[in-house]
């Protein structure tokens, strides 16, 4: 056993490196994901850990080294072209050379990463997924979803100290209409690997308190093409179309329109646009509204107005029927006892005619007939005395009756607590004018009642 031959492990190290020096001489191209870059400030390089995942699984992993020069040209390469720099969780297409330190063991040495390899695998990626969902049928489904006509409890999904959640509720909550919203923070990540499961997370949370909100909105300030990555993402797209209520995104995103911008109910390029559409749906209800109220009022005005007026002429009207009225019953009154007068001054004329005859017959009779006659006539004469005696009874008697026809007088008696009713303007006498449904008014001394007839009873006389 003593004699067995080994090796140090000092030399396996150093056989190990002398190997790979010789097969990996040149530089290659290598496709990863930065799972986390390790960047030291103090130092300016990086060591960055590179994975590939197969199905959300890790099936390779490895270690590398982006020294400072190569660091800084990279970040300026990938802010120029994808407007932010490398972070963790974005795949890129990185040129490098595989190195074996006898102590740091196996690792690449990166000297360049291509930017539009990152740009190109984002767009692959969106296209996957929109394609998926188109044949999972579910591609427009949020944007079938009913939204209120006045949306106004909406549901949050941002990060508390971003610009973009500030901007939002900024507009929402000081719109110079002073139109109310209800609305509650749902705290998420927005970018990277985080953002997916974050952002899903809340949905669900939203989902059990769901007859609280008309809306979810997903709210993120501005930012590149590899943080928007995220929203490309096979299962928050799924879980965005399939919510139950309409989702609203305002990412802060003019190009390139992620996934989930395509499938929700509606994207506004910034949130403070998507705060704009909130204001303007209630704007766009208020203002007809506001018109209409308007119209209404002035119509009733004039509604008001003319009925005043047709008020006046039915008054004015009852007012001069009820004097001709009266004048009418005067001059019968006073017709009447004119032939009454006149009666009485024709049988006294015919009476003085008869007189005279009977005088003339009598002049050829005996004076003692003539004395009887004369006292008989003397008798006559005290009747005849009795006559403007009645007269003056009669006289009486009409003043009695102008009393009472004062008393029927349509304005007294209404005074006095009675009233009568007309249909259509005509005055109505019996019941057997009215139907079930027909308007009637009820005339007062002080005014006019409006009723509509429900039923009506006969009575049996």
């Amino acid at each position: 056993m003593n004699n067995r031959r080994h090796f140090s492990l000092y030399e396996v190290t150093n056989r190990i490196q002398d190997v790979v020096n010789q097969v990996f001489k040149n530089q290659f191209w290598v496709k990863a994901e930065i799972n986390k870059l390790n960047f030291h400030k103090s130092s300016g390089h990086a060591y960055p850990e590179l994975v590939e995942k197969q199905q959300d699984r890790i099936v390779a992993e490895m270690r590398a080294s982006i020294f400072r020069q190569d660091f800084q040209r990279i970040q300026r390469n990938f802010e120029s072209i994808l407007k932010e720099p490398l972070k963790d969780g974005i795949t890129v297409l990185l040129l490098a050379q595989i190195n074996f330190h006898p102590i740091y063991g196996l690792s690449l040495t990166i000297s360049d990463i291509d930017p539009a390899f990152t740009l190109g695998e984002l767009e692959r990626e969106r296209l996957e997924t929109m394609s998926t969902l188109k044949q999972l049928g579910i591609f427009d489904l949020n944007k079938q979803k009913m939204l209120p006509l006045l949306p106004k409890r909406i549901a949050l999904i941002s990060m508390e100290n971003s610009k973009g959640y500030s901007d939002f509720m900024q507009v929402l909550n000081h719109n110079q209409w002073h139109y109310s919203f209800y609305t509650h923070l749902f705290p998420a990540t927005l970018q990277g690997d985080k953002a997916i499961t974050t952002i899903i997370a809340q949905l669900n949370r939203i989902k059990k308190v769901l007859h609280h909100f008309d809306a979810v909105a997903i709210i993120r300030g501005g930012g590149g093409e590899v943080g928007m990555s995220c929203f490309n993402n096979l299962s928050l797209t799924k879980a965005i179309a399939e919510f139950p209520l309409p989702i609203f995104t305002g990412i802060g995103h003019s190009t390139n329109e992620t996934v989930a911008e395509i499938i929700s109910f509606k994207n506004a390029i910034t949130p403070t646009q998507l705060a704009d559409f909130f204001i303007q749906r209630f704007h766009d209800f208020a203002v007809p509204l506001q018109k209409l109220t308007e119209k209404t009022l002035k119509l009733s005005i004039e509604m008001i107005r003319f009925q005043h007026k047709e008020l006046n002429y039915l008054a004015g009207s009852f007012k001069s029927s009820t004097q001709i009225l009266i004048q009418s019953h005067r001059f019968k009154n006073t017709q009447i006892g004119i032939g009454l007068k006149n009666a009485n001054k024709h049988s006294i004329f015919n009476q003085h005619q008869k007189l005279q005859s009977q005088i003339q017959i009598l002049s050829n009779q005996s004076k003692w007939a003539l004395l009887i006659y004369h006292q008989s006539l003397i008798k006559q004469n005290n009747q005849l005395m009795i006559v403007p005696k009645s007269l003056n009874l009669i006289k009486q008697e009409l003043l009695q009756m102008e009393k009472s026809v004062e008393l029927l007088n349509p304005t007294n008696l209404l005074k006095r607590g009675y009233s009568f009713a007309t249909i259509n303007g005509a005055l109505i006498q019996s019941i057997s004018q009215l139907k079930q449904g027909d308007l009637i008014e009820s005339h007062f001394a002080d005014g006019i009642a409006k009723s509509i007839i429900e039923s009506k009873e006969k009575y049996e006389r």
